[in-house]
């Protein structure tokens, strides 16, 4: 498994096309018939990103819009909203076949000094006394690509119960393989990993699964903030949980901390929770 991040980083190599114009494809062992949301955030951040000389990313706040086609490649054109002397804004439209799939507004920020407080990192078991989710699916789909290495506390999100559930879980995260000191890519990835599992805390106490027949969702929009250095090739442990949901829409929100217990990045999605009859 320790290659597997070498896919996500190529397709995080953006191809530049025109200025303020990039393109990005999908994997191509992707077998999906929709882009994973995660990887379509990433890439905007990334094209955003590519056009920034000072600073770096400190929130984002992108809205899916459409679903979008593996099959072709996605144009990310960039809006260079402002460039100031502490914080820089982009706009970034995610472009197939003419049609917007995703509208991402990133900020950058020069780093200071200043107050600092911070929530404390719940207490779990460490990474190491956890099996890897590899180790803890079907044979079948062992021979996916993972680029995210996930140690789940306690029950996987799909595992059935006979009863509802809490809306929390608890993941220990890491991209699988070494990603160098460039921390746009670090921020790219970490928001690539966030879209993996945050949407399941929704579904715990409805035991409600993605493949549920009946069930039709879709994350609908996605915000971080970044606080602090971190790298994401270390573990991060990602507290999730769901506050509430109402009206065929879930609210889900995180927090990410570092394995020295920092609090990295905090996090909020919603999604569409819709039952078909």
């Amino acid at each position: 498994m320790g290659n597997d991040i070498k896919f996500l980083i190529d397709i995080l190599d953006l191809e530049q096309i025109e200025e303020n114009i990039y393109r990005g494809k999908s994997p191509d062992w992707h077998r999906m018939p929709r882009v994973f949301g995660g990887q379509v955030a990433a890439q905007a951040l990334m094209a955003a990103g590519r056009t920034v000389e000072m600073g770096t990313v400190h929130s984002l706040h992108a809205y899916f819009l459409r679903l979008g086609d593996p099959s072709i490649p996605i144009l990310y054109e960039v809006d260079r909203i402002r460039d100031g002397r502490s914080f820089t804004t982009r706009r970034v439209v995610a472009i197939q076949r003419g049609r917007a799939i995703l509208n991402l507004d990133a900020s950058f920020h020069v780093g200071e000094d200043g107050p600092e407080h911070a929530i404390a990192m719940p207490e779990v078991p460490p990474p190491d006394t956890l099996e890897s989710l590899w180790e803890r699916i079907d044979e079948e789909f062992r021979n996916r690509p993972f680029p995210i290495e996930q140690r789940f506390i306690g029950d996987l999100p799909w595992t059935k119960s006979k009863t509802p559930r809490s809306p929390t879980e608890r993941i220990w995260i890491k991209a699988q393989g070494e990603l160098g000191d460039d921390p746009l890519i670090h921020a790219c990835v970490a928001t690539y990993a966030s879209d993996m599992s945050l949407y399941d805390s929704m579904l715990l106490p409805h035991n409600l699964a993605w493949d549920d027949p009946q069930f039709r969702g879709a994350s609908l929009d996605h915000c971080m903030w970044f606080h602090r250095p971190f790298r994401a090739d270390d573990w991060i442990l990602y507290d999730q949980e769901s506050p509430v949901a109402y009206g065929a829409r879930g609210l889900a929100r995180a927090q990410m901390f570092d394995s020295s217990g920092n609090l990295i990045i905090s996090l909020t999605q919603e999604g569409l929770m819709r039952i078909v009859k």
